[in-house]
Order: C-alpha cells, then structure tokens, then sequence
C-alpha cells in the first residue's frame, strides 16, 4: 500500500505497492526522498517487512511525480510506502510529518533528516532572511522532528536517528563560501549530539553523516561537466562521490550491526577535510 498527504489536505491518500499483510519489521522515515542521497537510501533499503515514509517538499508536480516513481520503485521491492509533502521550514510541518507516519504505519522507529540545501554566500554578503531560512530549513526542523518523533523511537526495539550534514561545516574556504549552510549545518551535528546524549537510555542511536561533493541528479549543477570536475579536483581522491555511496554507510547506521555507534559526525568525503 502506498499513500500520500500534504500540509493541505492530510486525508488525501492514494493506493499503489507494496505488503499487505504482516506488519513491518521496520518503520523508517526519509526527509528529502525524490531525490538524490534520500531516494537513492530509500531504493538501497526497500525490501519486503520494511515500510517506508517517503518525504518531499512537493512545491511543483514535478517533484511530486518524482516522489511517486521512488515510492513506486521501493513497492516493486516489497516495501510498504507512503508519501508525504511539505516545506520542513514551515512551522508545524515537521510535526505533520511525524503525525503521518504514525497514522499510516502505527510506528516509527527510523528517522533520517536528509532534507536540506547549500547555498553559496559569503558572510559579509548575507542577509537576516537568507539565515533564518536555512536555520528554519534545517536545525530547526530536525529538532522538531526528532521531539515529535521521541516518544515512538523510545518504544522501538531499532531506534535510529541519521542527519545529514556536510563537509561546509568543517572546511572553509574564501573561494567556496558557504556562510549560512555552514552555520546550519553545524546546528544540525550539535543538535544530534544531545538527541544521542537523550535518547541513550533507551538505546536510540543518533548520528550524523557529513558528505563531501556529491553528484546530484538534479539542480542547476547536475549537468555541468566544469562543476563536477572541479569537484573532483579538490577531492584527494580524485573523484566526486554517488548518492549511493552516501546511502550505504546511512544504511548501515541504521542496521543492527550499528547498534553501538552514537553521537558520530562521520565524514564520506573522498578526503576532502583532511586538511
């Protein structure tokens, strides 16, 4: 089965995929899911005994037809899944979020905050809008969403947190500035680290994973061969990573096998902050 609501009209649901039968092993929630890093962890993931909350903004029938294909993907490899739209800067949507997931599921014990943006800007050049906006978009709604989703995760027997972050929080460069998503950024790691430090009791695992260039698959750079070659020029490496490669390691973080690392900042960079 697979559903969808947004901040407009919650009771709007449609069927598509996946079980119908048993409950899931597994409730898991992914901000930011049409594409890229979140919808390439989604596809990594789905499988039968698993349901998915798929999130996207949704501002255009674009974006939400992009959501739809991801979900239906995930379905056609047993997931359960259900969509939901709305903009995380908004306030109450965060929690609306969590409120779905629980409708459609019963349960959520899976939450990765993926949902966010760059936005290149020097600090001399930025403005109070563009600030508070990228705290709204993302501190800020990762502590809502995670106060939301407390008192599910505490009560799951797989509780796990993963927030995205980036290396613009750790690497700083005057021809690369990235004043507020920096900023922001940093917010998210320090919240994580005292959503780890709070949730421990009750053995939830909060981490954060912070990628270093990473192809995008849509976007005003997707296409540009000069971006991505730059990119990969700054890398030690010497190549740009794949949302894949992003999605493993979250993936891992919420396995089993993860169960005893919390309160990390773990770098996927190629290299790129060594120095």
């Amino acid at each position: 089965m697979s559903n969808s609501s947004d901040m407009s009209s919650a009771g709007d649901a449609s069927s598509t995929t996946g079980m119908a039968d048993a409950g899931p092993d597994r409730v898991v929630l992914i901000t930011g899911a049409g594409s890229g890093i979140g919808a390439a962890l989604a596809r990594r993931i789905a499988a039968p005994r698993t349901a998915l909350m798929l999130h996207a903004r949704g501002a255009d029938d674009e974006a939400r037809q992009r959501l739809a294909q991801v979900a239906a993907d995930c379905g056609a490899n047993g997931a359960r899944c259900a969509t939901v739209f709305g903009d995380l800067a908004e306030r109450g949507a965060a929690e609306h979020v969590i409120h779905q997931t629980l409708a459609s599921f019963g349960a959520l014990d899976q939450l990765v905050a993926n949902a966010g943006h760059a936005q290149r800007q020097t600090l001399n050049a930025l403005d109070a809008d563009v600030f508070s906006a990228a705290f709204a978009a993302m501190p800020a709604a990762f502590a809502a969403l995670v106060k939301r989703a407390t008192p599910a995760l505490e009560t799951s027997k797989r509780g796990r947190v993963v927030a995205l972050s980036s290396f613009v929080a750790h690497r700083y460069r005057v021809d690369a500035p990235f004043a507020a998503t920096a900023a922001a950024k940093a917010a998210i790691e320090s919240l994580a680290k005292t959503a780890a430090a709070e949730l421990a009791p009750h053995g939830v695992t909060v981490n954060c994973v912070a990628p270093g260039y990473t192809r995008k698959d849509r976007g005003p750079s997707a296409d540009n061969a000069s971006v991505w070659t730059r990119a990969a020029e700054a890398t030690p490496l010497g190549h740009v990573a794949e949302p894949a490669d992003i999605a493993a390691l979250i993936a891992f973080l919420l396995s089993d096998e993860a169960r005893h690392i919390t309160g990390q900042v773990i770098h996927i960079d190629g290299g790129l902050t060594l120095g």
